[in-house]
This record gives structure tokens, sequence and C-alpha cells, in this order.
């Protein structure tokens, strides 16, 4: 690391309390010696270093008096990376420069890249040394089908080894993951209680959202604490058999945490990145053992069954590669699981389907208990096809709703969900038969009501293909935590009104 040049006159910090997510932000005024010497322009990637810290960062120039000519305002993200005291004094200087990009630059082109050159990049992903432009043009390059199977592997090596790994010790680590675009769906809660119960070791860590309208980390948020370090997990792990914790807050491939940001807001999430990002976070977290669930549908992630097989079979060599033994499970994704799609409303799913109560989600219910015994069988606690019965007893018993409570409340307490204030229901005008669900549509609205970043938020539907829908019946309920969300989704809603499709009764017979 390049160290600022002692000649440049240091600079006094201002926390200026701008949240800039994970890019970091430092605010120079046009006056500031500095910017004149150094040749500073807007937008210069600029090396700014304090008491041996240091981080690379965004320079926006101020014309107004935000920061003085003396001064180096800030971002949350920055002040955070440097740890920065009041009576600290910054230095700024040109950084060297980032070797990494000229592979970014070949991927673009069309390059394969090797194992050196990708631990390079998500090295430098990690460190602070990219813009947000530059993870974009990284992940874009990466999209599609543009990554070899060698790529994808090399990858996933470079994303482990880029940050912390859990071992547990164990001969046997149970884990799983459900390849996503399915809205509802929030099998893992439910899952790892079944398992836990069963005397399995399940450390789940999850993701947030990328693409969806919330993750298992921000359902699970709405429940109880999932920023959890690496000795509080092993501590709730040994304690009670298994966590719900968000993967990100133990530094288990930080990198795809990072990816994760600008994934979401490109709204991609490509194969090769997909499997790396899993198999990564699956690996680190100490996983001996994992079932991937794809879900297949016309408007789900993943479209038809060609298509996932050719998912699985790449999922299955990687895996190989990197010594981990894996199951996969193609699952139907033609329409949403369960009700509420959203935090609060997916929690509120999770905790019927627990406590056995009647309004819980038969299909929820269902997938939970097909992937629960999929796992025992996996694991060799219960012969083939007697896993799912298994699964059942678990949940019929109370002994699954018993665990959850255990983990709930090892990781610092159950909480109630959050209820909207603000509310849309849109009715059918005509009987008929649900004849389609539009999962992607369904998504769309849910994160114009605010999911997941309002927790309240997002949508819920309690019709399911086939059910007979009455003239005036509710086909979803949109909910959200300001007016101004739910006029944004319900203008959306009025212009794709065929999210929920009905087949009109046929007229009677003579």
């Amino acid at each position: 690391m390049i160290l600022a040049p002692e000649r440049m006159a240091p600079l006094e910090p201002l926390r200026i309390g701008i949240d800039t997510r994970q890019e970091l932000i430092i605010y120079l005024h046009a006056d500031c010696p500095v910017c004149r010497s150094e040749g500073f322009s807007a937008l210069s990637r600029v090396l700014v270093s304090s008491n041996g810290q240091h981080i690379i960062a965004t320079l926006n120039i101020v014309t107004g008096d935000l920061v003085s000519s003396g001064q180096i305002g800030l971002s949350e993200p920055a002040w955070k990376r440097l740890a920065l005291k009041p009576d600290a004094h910054i230095r700024v200087s040109h950084p060297a420069p980032v070797q990494s990009l000229s592979y970014v630059r070949a991927k673009v082109f069309g390059h394969a890249l090797d194992q050196q050159q990708l631990q390079s990049i998500i090295e430098d992903i990690v460190d602070g040394r990219y813009a947000d432009v530059h993870v974009a043009a990284f992940i874009t390059a990466c999209g599609a089908d543009n990554l070899s199977l060698q790529e994808i592997t090399a990858l996933t090596r470079a994303m482990i080894q880029a940050g912390d790994t859990l071992d547990w010790e164990l001969p046997m680590v149970i884990d799983k993951h459900c390849v996503g675009g399915l809205p509802g769906n929030r099998t893992s809660p439910i899952v790892v209680s079944i398992l836990t119960a069963c005397g399995l070791t399940v450390p789940k860590t999850s993701s947030r959202a990328i693409t969806s309208p919330a993750g298992t980390a921000d359902t699970m948020e709405v429940l109880t604490n999932v920023c959890l370090n690496r000795g509080q997990m092993k501590d709730i792990v040994t304690r009670v058999g298994g966590c719900l914790a968000w993967g990100g807050s133990v530094r288990l491939s930080p990198a795809d945490d990072l990816l994760i940001q600008v994934e979401r807001a490109l709204d991609i999430d490509s194969e090769g990145q997909l499997v790396a990002s899993v198999l990564s976070k699956k690996i680190a977290a100490g996983a001996t053992h994992v079932l991937i669930d794809i879900p297949v549908g016309p408007s789900a992630k993943v479209r038809s069954r060609a298509s996932a097989d050719k998912l699985a079979d790449t999922f299955r060599q990687v895996a190989a590669e990197l010594g981990l033994s894996i199951r996969l499970l193609c699952t139907d994704g033609s329409q949403p699981i369960g009700c509420g799609i959203g935090p609060a409303l997916e929690a509120l799913d999770v905790l019927a389907v627990l406590q056995s109560k009647p309004e819980a989600p038969l299909d929820l219910r269902n997938r939970a208990c097909l992937v629960a015994g999929a796992m025992l069988e996996m694991a060799d606690v219960t012969a083939p096809g007697l896993g799912e019965a298994m699964a059942r007893e678990k949940l019929e018993s109370g002994e699954a709703w018993d665990k959850f409570q255990a983990i709930c409340m090892a990781q610092g307490g159950l909480k109630r969900p959050p209820v909207a204030p603000y509310r849309y229901n849109l009715t059918a005008r005509d009987a008929g038969i649900v004849s389609a669900i539009d999962n992607r549509l369904l998504s769309k609205i849910a994160k114009l009501a605010g999911a997941p970043v309002d927790p309240a938020a997002g949508v819920h539907i309690p019709v399911k293909l086939g059910d007979r829908i009455e003239p005036n019946e509710i086909l979803l309920s949109i909910h959200a935590e300001s007016s101004g969300e739910l006029n944004y989704a319900v203008g959306y809603l009025e212009q794709h009104i065929n999210v929920v499709q009905l087949q009109p009764l046929s007229e009677p017979g003579p």
C-alpha cells in the first residue's frame, strides 16, 4: 500500500452523516489545496490515509459550505472503515493503479480468467479498491453464460479465500439453499427448526435479498437478531444445535455481500455468480452437506426443466471440485409459496406453520417438510422415502416450534413482526378460476411497496392456482409503510392487472 506523501498538509475529518451504502465517498472543497496540487477532479479515486488505516474512495467536489478548504468530509461507510476518532488527521493522495481492473477489461472482451486473476479481482473488491461502477462492470462481464466451469470454480475459491471460514470439527454439518425467484417460499427457518429438533447441526447463514422482496436474513431480522459474530454463532450452535444468521456479519465470503449490493441495483443474478455465491458461503460457513432447492416455473428465476438440469449439473461439478457433498432438488415454481411476500409478511407465515395454526399456508408447510425430509435422508437420519414423514412429525409434535423459539432466544429474543399501516386490496370483478400468477410481477410490486428495506411492506396473496374466485373477492393486498410507496406500487399494479389471471367460469348448460 502506498502512503500519502508527507509533504501534503493533513486535513481535518468531518463526519457528514450521509449513508452511501457500501460506497466509500469523501468530500473536498473546490478550493482545497490538496485538490489543486494533486489535480483531483470530481469522481477521482483517491487514497485516504489516517493513523495507519487506508481506504480508496470516490471524491465529490463541494462548491458550497458543506466543508471548508481545510476539511475532508466522509460518508458513513468511509468514516466507519477508517475507524476515525475526532482528533484524527487525514492525508489524501493518488492511489497506486488497481492492476486487477485490467483483468475485468479482459473479461469484458471475452477472455477467460484464471485463479490468480479472479483472486486479485475479489481481493481488491473486498479491500474497497473498486467503486460501484467497477463492480458493476465485473458483474456484467460475468453475466449470462460468460463464465466457464473452471472460472466458476476459481471464482468460488477466490470468494472463500477472501474471507473467514468456520470449522465445527464435526463429520457432518448440513445446510440448504434455494436459488430463489419464487416469492414467499420462506422454508429455511422451518427446515432448520425441524433438523435441529432431529439432532442435526445446522449453522444456517443466509444472504439478504438480491432481486427478491426478502431474503431469509431479512425475514429473520423482524423476528430476532441476525447480526452474530463468530463467537456468538459458535456458542449458539453449541447450545441449541443451530442458528439463523446473516452471513455478512461474520465476514464469510465478504465479497458476496459487496457483489449482492450491486447485483440488486442491476437486477442481475447470473448463473455462474449464483453458483459461486451459494457454494462459497456454504463452504465458508463450515457445511459438509448441502441441499440446493431449484424452483422451476414460467415466471420463476429458472423457467424450464432443461435450465434447471443445466444449473444442477454446474452445482454438482463445482461442488465436487471443492469436496462438498451436495443434493439437488427441483421443485414446483409455478406460483408463490405461502401468502406473504416481504420480510414481516413471510415471518407471519413461518410462525403460523411452526405453531400449526389452522390458517397456516399448507403449501409452505408441505414444501418445508419436503425439503427437510430430503435433508434428513441425505444425512442418513432416516431411510430413503421416510424423511418427509419424520419432518411432519416434528412439526405436529411442537418440537420444531420449541427449537425455533430456543434459537431465537439464544440470538437475542423473539420479536413480534411489524404491521404496515397502509394497504390496498385488488379484488376480482367477475367470478373465475385462478389460471396463472406472475411471480416476477408480484416481486416487483412488493419491492415498489418498500420491501425489503421497509420490513412491514410487501404483498399478501391468499389465492392459489385452481382456486374458484367470486366477484369482489380479494386477489391480493399491497402493504406499505408510507402512503407514497403504496401509491407507487398501486400505480404499477394498475398497469399490470394480469398479475393474477382468472379463467372465466363455463357458461351453464341449457
